[in-house]
């Protein structure tokens, strides 16, 4: 599967925004959807947790839906199977955020056009933790 076609200068500029909302978190350290979140909250990132069957993960509250959050996005992790990402993404487009990223894994070009024809950008098909590391 192919990934975006953003520079890693593009990507380098997607790091410096700092309130993440992490949609489909886990509570489980050995799942990705846990220990990529908590990499990044580690990094100096404002790790948002949303799980509708969550209260709380690291220590944080934890919404059951974007639109429950009080603060301003500034990115949408998307850790949810490429054929569910439509309402997430229905949901992103309401608060506005300025980027939407897709875990590695992940693409729904329709989904992703809905984004992108709102303004938002969009990266997909790669992990936070990954591109971190590899960046910085």
């Amino acid at each position: 599967m192919e990934h975006d076609t953003y520079t890693d200068d593009d990507i380098r500029k997607i790091y410096s925004l700092k309130n993440i909302a992490v949609v489909g978190m886990s509570k489980n350290p050995d799942k990705a959807a846990h220990y990529v979140p908590k990499y990044l909250h580690e990094q100096g990132y404002n790790v948002i947790p949303v799980n509708p069957t969550a209260t709380e993960i690291l220590g944080k509250k934890c919404y059951s839906s974007l639109l429950e959050i009080p603060v301003e996005i500034d990115i949408v992790d998307i850790f949810r199977p490429s054929d569910q990402v439509m309402p997430v993404i229905e949901d992103s487009v309401k608060i506005k955020p300025k980027v939407i990223w897709l875990q590695e894994g992940i693409h729904n070009p329709e989904a992703e056009e809905i984004a992108q024809k709102s303004g938002i950008k969009v990266v997909y098909n790669r992990c936070m933790l990954a591109e971190h590391q590899r960046l910085f």
